[in-house]
């Protein structure tokens, strides 16, 4: 039994040294000291041996088993320490490689554009406001001038939110003009950017979800002169001071008198095109006098004051800015058209 012993110490030894993985060095262990293991099977047959052996032979095969559990415990840390240094190596990050430049965004040009506006008016003496876009029709259209039966409220022109017709989505931001005359102190110079909703069939001028700037000035002796001159130059700012322009009248519930303001067409330069529908101009704004009604509804005496008022799309704006023939571009957050702003 000595001579086995010695033999299995032997070879199991140069097996465990040998090994290259875990899974080889486990195998190993089973076929040695497992239950059904060598080592295990030849101390079964210690019952066959004399009194004065057992001892003997009960020592040694406790030495076997402690060599062979350290010799697997040394090259188990081999291993895990091999498999360490591959990692580290494979995973290994050069410092002196240049890194990946990160591509970094810009500002969508219709913002660019919003950005613009804001700056014009807020040198103009112009507070920025904000407000809902769900809206009470009291706000939208009934404050505004416009009754129970005008054909802006039908079902077919808005996004109604109840039955009653009482919510809706906006489908201006004058409604933010009669929050500030209900709520500030008299003078008043406001601009309000948002998006609205409107029912319109999506062509190269138009969406049923777009941008509006609307503002309004109340204070004494307010008149049409200060409309056209404010509007002209804030045009002027945005195109260029050669900009051609022009007033047409026009009727709006809430304005009286009123007009819209035309710019000459960027992409024809006035002879007519598919981006103007062939007429040379291109609309980029309502306006006119407050309507002493509307100045009444917000408690503010039309005896006494006078203001204008004015809602321009800013998506028009920005195709002028631009020279984009159609807004659906805009919206389609096509990568290759807006990397070229």
């Amino acid at each position: 039994m000595k001579e086995q012993l010695e033999a299995i110490r032997k070879s199991a030894l140069e097996s465990v040294a040998g090994t290259k993985a875990a899974s080889e060095l486990e195998a190993l262990r089973v076929k040695y000291l497992g239950k059904k293991g060598e080592l295990t099977g030849l101390l079964k047959q210690m019952g066959g041996l004399s009194a004065e052996m057992r001892p003997i032979m009960g020592q040694m095969a406790n030495e076997v088993r402690a060599s062979l559990e350290d010799a697997i415990e040394t090259q188990s840390a081999i291993l895990e320490r091999r498999v360490m240094e591959i990692r580290l190596e494979k995973e290994a990050l050069d410092v002196t490689i240049p890194g990946k430049k990160l591509r970094i965004g810009h500002k969508h040009p219709m913002y660019s554009v919003l950005d613009e506006i804001k700056d014009i008016f807020i040198g103009m003496g112009f507070e920025i406001l904000d407000g809902p876009e769900v809206e009470l029709a009291d706000y939208n259209f009934t404050k505004l001038n416009t009754p129970d039966d005008h054909p802006a409220r039908e079902w077919s022109d808005t996004f109604y939110l109840t039955e009653d017709s009482n919510v809706l989505l906006r489908t201006q931001t004058s409604n933010m003009q009669i929050r500030a005359m209900e709520t500030r102190d008299l003078p008043i110079r406001v601009m309000s950017p948002g998006r609205v909703y409107r029912k319109d069939e999506v062509d190269a001028t138009h969406s049923p979800m777009f941008h509006q700037i609307e503002g309004i000035v109340v204070d004494k002796g307010i008149t049409m002169g200060d409309l056209k001159g404010t509007l002209n130059a804030v045009i002027r700012k945005i195109y260029g001071e050669h900009t051609v322009t022009r007033f047409r009248p026009h009727h709006f519930p809430f304005t009286e008198p009123s007009c819209e303001m035309d710019i000459q067409c960027h992409k024809c330069g006035g002879v007519g095109c598919p981006t103007c529908k062939g007429e040379g101009w291109i609309e980029v704004l309502g306006a006119g006098m407050v309507h002493p009604k509307v100045l009444r509804t917000c408690g503010i005496d039309p005896e006494v004051y006078s203001g204008f008022a004015f809602g321009m799309g800013l998506e028009r704006l920005a195709l002028g800015q631009y020279k984009i023939s159609d807004m659906r571009l805009i919206f389609e957050n096509d990568v290759r058209f807006l990397e070229q702003f």
